[in-house]
């Protein structure tokens, strides 16, 4: 079986990683939210297990994230979207949400 499906299981762990450290949050703290137990959650994080679908959806929602499943005919628009161009470019869409004046 070729290791393609493993480097995307490690992707997207990856970036469930990034998430919940960038939120402070522990893995049991992710499980919990998710309703699934922590050692699940640390295999989905670090690739080592795949997921049903409504799993990743429930632990992406946890972390303030969804999930989207686009053609992948688009997926270089989406990106483009989402990266900026040069140093002083920025991103036509963006998960961060800046507070708003005195809030």
């Amino acid at each position: 079986m070729p290791s393609a499906p493993n480097s995307l299981l490690e992707d997207l762990g990856l970036r469930f990683r990034t998430a919940r450290q960038a939120a402070g949050l522990s893995q049991e703290q992710i499980a919990l939210r998710a309703n699934i137990s922590r050692p699940r959650y640390r295999d989905i994080e670090t690739g080592a297990a795949a997921a049903r679908a409504t799993t990743l959806v429930n632990i992406a929602r946890a972390l303030g994230m969804e999930m989207m499943l686009i053609p992948q005919a688009m997926v270089p628009a989406v990106q483009s979207m989402l990266q900026p161009a040069d140093d002083d470019d920025h991103p036509a869409f963006t998960s961060d949400v800046e507070p708003e004046e005195g809030q």
